[in-house]
């Protein structure tokens, strides 16, 4: 946790994006580690809140969450009120009671297309997550076992066509390497005056 330690306190200095909060996404391809390195990214934050798109996807709308996203978090965060959500159960297939999450100074919202064109605009920071596509899938389909390869099948093809439509790569402040020791922040893409307090100019 300590090579995340220097960035969680920029990510704190960061000006809030979304009312009182700095919002922060972590995207990439599915089985790219987003869900390991956000948590021990909210760990160096000392117990950042974590808002995972797994909770608001369904398995008929796997990216037509934007709207859930945006009246049941973002509009209220931003007037300085809690959340207040009911995460989908992908067992069995319909949302569980609702869950309310206070504003925090920084919260992490986790997820393919957690950079989206209709969030980034509540973004104070876009982490992207290094990966290539058709080898984090391999590792996603490993992890979830061959009881899951016909959800695999069809996620693979909507996930192409959302990140054809709407990329989220190009916007990235930083991206994330894994390495056998932690994690590397490299500059991303689409550098900005707010990049450039998330990686420092040694680390790009």
């Amino acid at each position: 946790m300590n090579d995340l330690a220097d960035h969680a306190r920029r990510l704190r200095a960061l000006p809030p994006s979304c009312g009182p909060v700095r919002l922060i996404a972590v995207d990439g391809h599915a089985g790219s580690g987003k869900s390991t390195f956000t948590g021990r990214l909210a760990a160096a934050l000392g117990g950042a809140p974590v808002l995972h798109l797994d909770d608001l996807a369904t398995h008929e709308e796997l990216f037509a969450w934007t709207d859930r996203l945006r009246t049941r978090v973002l509009d209220p965060l931003s007037r300085g009120e809690p959340a207040r959500y009911a995460p989908y159960d992908w067992t069995a297939r319909r949302f569980g009671p609702p869950r309310t999450q206070a504003p925090a100074p920084v919260m992490l919202i986790e997820g393919v297309g957690a950079g989206r064109a209709a969030v980034r605009p509540s973004l104070a920071g876009l982490l992207w997550i290094e990966g290539e596509r058709e080898a984090s899938w391999e590792r996603g389909r490993d992890r979830d076992g061959p009881g899951l390869s016909d959800f695999w099948d069809g996620w693979t093809v909507a996930e192409r066509r959302h990140f054809a439509d709407d990329p989220s790569y190009p916007f990235a402040d930083a991206v994330i390497r894994r390495t056998p020791t932690g994690y590397v922040w490299l500059q991303g893409p689409c550098p900005t005056a707010v990049a450039s307090r998330i990686v420092t100019d040694g680390e790009a």
